[in-house]
């Protein structure tokens, strides 16, 4: 089980905390826990929407695998914000050192940037707030119109709702593309891009559509794509016919076919296989291609 503690600065922005807090949830309701704690310097946190929050004053014990995430509050400027404590930004550098992951929303980027954990790293932050932020941390990289950055477990995330996207690559990166999707998909939400960090699974590029039917396609080829699933299964098991499957998911997808969905997860799975060594014929085998001529010709087709 992974801990997610939030450091509640006042003046946050509701959803900088709800849209982050509300993707770890909900995985751990499709079975991978979490437990969420919500830090403060003062137990009444006002917000920058009037609701008060109620948070707790001491830490849990964090480990390795945990995150901290401050997210952001109403700012013009990042000089004015609002004060943190000398012991909460040491917290911050010690879950760090200690091989944690640290993460911000919007503003929460100047709590980081206090704590020294920009320095040299990748980061960004809402708009009207970049430039402030690279001239007043300019050992940091600034990295402008992006939703997100990752360098050296320190993740960092543009403007309110950008914290969902933030934490849906978290679970990306922990749990895999597919869980990632499933939650965005039970959210309501677009699995999105950064256009500025690779995204490593066509599970999450073609899953921005809220069509039911081919997600629920997509769930089974995601799961089973190194084995055969004929169209006409495929449509039964999700209850439409082949010529409506193949309708909705050509344009729910911007024009793949369920078979050319199947070719694209066993392509882009063989190419990582290849890049760590294997060989295009075992590569082949390994993603369920009978005939690694197969494989070659969607290569080339790529290239």
């Amino acid at each position: 089980m992974s801990h997610i503690a939030f450091l509640l600065v006042p003046g946050l922005h509701l959803l900088d905390l709800a849209g982050p807090a509300q993707v770890f949830s909900t995985t751990a309701d499709f079975g991978d826990p979490y437990t969420l704690s919500y830090i403060a310097e003062q137990a009444l946190i006002p917000t920058a929407q009037g609701l008060p929050l109620v948070a707790r004053l001491d830490w849990p014990e964090l480990g390795p695998e945990d995150l901290i995430l401050v997210p952001g509050w109403r700012a013009l400027a990042l000089a004015t914000s609002p004060v943190i404590g000398a012991a909460s930004l040491q917290f911050l550098r010690d879950h760090h050192a200690r091989g944690g992951t640290v993460a911000s929303v919007c503003a929460g980027a100047e709590a980081l940037g206090r704590a020294g954990l920009l320095d040299g790293r990748r980061c960004t932050t809402h708009h009207d707030l970049q430039d402030e932020l690279a001239r007043r941390y300019p050992r940091a990289v600034v990295i402008r119109d992006v939703l997100y950055t990752a360098d050296d477990r320190v993740v960092t995330s543009a403007g309110i709702a950008s914290g969902i996207d933030l934490a849906l690559h978290l679970i990306a990166t922990r749990h895999g593309p597919a869980v990632a999707a499933q939650v965005a998909r039970n959210m309501v939400v677009y699995a999105r891009r950064n256009g500025h960090e690779p995204q490593d699974s066509a599970m999450l590029r073609y899953r921005s559509h809220l069509d039911d039917t081919v997600h629920r396609a997509q769930d089974l080829l995601d799961a089973s794509f190194d084995q055969p699933l004929p169209l006409p299964a495929l449509a039964a098991a999700v209850g439409v016919s082949e010529r409506t499957l193949t309708r909705l998911f050509t344009r729910a997808t911007g024009g793949l076919t369920p078979l050319r969905y199947q070719q694209t997860l066993r392509l882009e799975r063989a190419q990582h296989l290849i890049s760590h060594g294997a060989t295009v014929d075992a590569a082949a085998r390994a993603v369920g291609f009978e005939d690694p001529r197969m494989l070659r010709r969607l290569r080339a087709r790529e290239i």
